[in-house]
């Protein structure tokens, strides 16, 4: 059985994604959950930094000026984190992974996609920092990288905003 896609529909454009619910069950399916329900529809991406990533799926990011955005949870919380010794995916450009406070099990509902290669970033190497990759980007990078070139203000804020119109999720 194939892995399920998304289509996520911005106010720059589309793109698609591979959700890996072989590999990563919990965070995927968590994800998939929360686009199902409409969660992401609506918010803006919320950080945007050039040659690193774009973070987005704090729901106080419908508001693409609140000074509460890239705090928030989702409405079922926080997620246990998940680290399979059999699947060690990198944070590679174009991967998607779980965004959290830097504590345990804070993963819920924000994610990032990265732009570069970030393996600093993965759960399986030395250091703090402990992201899973659960997806990556199967079309329209050059969306996601021009995303990821936007014009930021304070705080890595796209200015102007940048919306995730709607998630679409296809099984």
């Amino acid at each position: 059985m194939a892995n399920p896609t998304a289509t996520c529909e911005t106010s720059m454009g589309s793109f698609t994604v591979e959700l890996f619910v072989d590999k990563m069950p919990l965070t995927a399916n968590n994800w998939i959950k929360l686009a199902k329900s409409g969660f992401y529809d609506g918010l803006h991406f919320h950080r945007v930094i050039k040659n690193f990533m774009l973070q987005f799926g704090c729901p106080h990011s419908r508001d693409p000026q609140s000074a509460r955005a890239g705090t928030g949870n989702g409405p079922d919380g926080c997620i246990q984190d998940e680290h399979p010794p059999a699947h060690k995916l990198s944070n590679e450009p174009g991967t998607l992974s779980m965004a959290n406070t830097g504590a345990p099990n804070s993963g819920s509902c924000q994610f990032f996609v990265n732009t570069v290669h970030n393996d600093y970033l993965d759960w399986f190497t030395e250091g703090r920092s402990k992201h899973p990759v659960f997806g990556k980007v199967t079309g329209g990078m050059d969306v996601v990288n021009a995303i990821g070139n936007a014009p930021t203000a304070a705080g890595d804020r796209p200015n102007p905003a940048i919306q995730m119109i709607k998630v679409t999720v296809s099984e």
